[in-house]
């Protein structure tokens, strides 16, 4: 090893950057080539003589102690094959236990899903979507949606025939509703959490227009849930309002001032 040239690392990181197509960012080197940056003590002046700089280490001892690594076998990650109509695994497919044909409504649902429902496990939209004909039921995935945007969702919110499920003081019993003309009618249902439901309402004009309207069977199938081991959750408004609220104050100013509207009733 005493006769061999000692590599030059000055060079190997100065001909790195400036191969690189991208300012500021270190580019790949060739296989074999060192990539990372060593140390190398300032020479020392004493007794009128240069210390030589420690060597580095070989390339060859480099690319035995990798050697293995290359050689390990590499686990695909296979998803369990799925239900091409309940879009649930097909080892807990539900679709037994779905009507055989579509159901015949002459209403058409309307399902504003938020992002996040997408991804959940237990999700409900496939399956209603699976009971009905594909012309009743139509799914709509976002957060805010614009007249330009969805100028046919504007178009339904228009409709004085179209309805909108969210629970409110202005809300009605569905069984009240005169239905004002033979067309049919239009039912809009957010799907989300009830934070991620009062964003969606609040934060587009769009879903005022309709009149809100509340099922009476909802309230028994909350009852039905809580008896069968579902917990009850407070809203973080009725907490605060109630003076249940255990937890610590926030000390951001912006998430004060949110929690103060809660409280006198704003809609935020």
């Amino acid at each position: 090893m005493s006769g061999s040239p000692r590599p030059d690392w000055t060079n190997l990181q100065r001909r790195g950057r400036a191969a690189s197509p991208c300012p500021g960012r270190r580019a790949l080197l060739p296989a074999g080539a060192l990539c990372w940056r060593r140390a190398v003590p300032a020479p020392s002046m004493e007794g009128g003589s240069v210390a030589a700089p420690a060597s580095a280490p070989a390339l060859g001892e480099e690319e035995e102690g990798c050697a293995g690594l290359w050689e390990l076998p590499v686990e695909r990650c296979e998803r369990r094959p799925e239900c091409g109509r309940c879009s649930r695994p097909q080892k807990v497919c539900l679709c037994p236990f779905l009507p055989i044909h579509p159901l015949k409504i002459s209403a058409c649902l309307y399902i504003i899903q938020h992002p996040a429902e997408e991804s959940r496990v237990l999700r409900t939209v496939p399956l209603l979507a699976a009971c009905l004909p594909p012309d009743k039921c139509k799914i709509v995935v976002g957060r805010r949606f614009s007249e330009d945007r969805y100028p046919e969702l504007a178009a339904v919110c228009r409709n004085p025939n179209t309805l909108i499920l969210y629970p409110g003081a202005e809300a009605t019993n569905l069984e009240e509703i005169v239905v004002v003309s033979s067309t049919p009618s239009v039912m809009i249902i957010i799907d989300g959490t009830w934070s991620q439901a009062k964003d969606i309402f609040y934060k587009n004009s769009l879903f005022r227009l309709p009149k809100q309207t509340i099922l009476r069977p909802l309230q028994a199938l909350c009852a039905f849930q809580l008896q069968h081991g579902a917990q009850i959750h407070h809203s973080k408004e009725h907490l605060l309002k109630n003076g249940l609220y255990d937890k610590p104050m926030p000390k951001n100013k912006r998430k004060l001032r949110r929690m103060e509207l809660l409280v006198n009733n704003v809609k935020i």
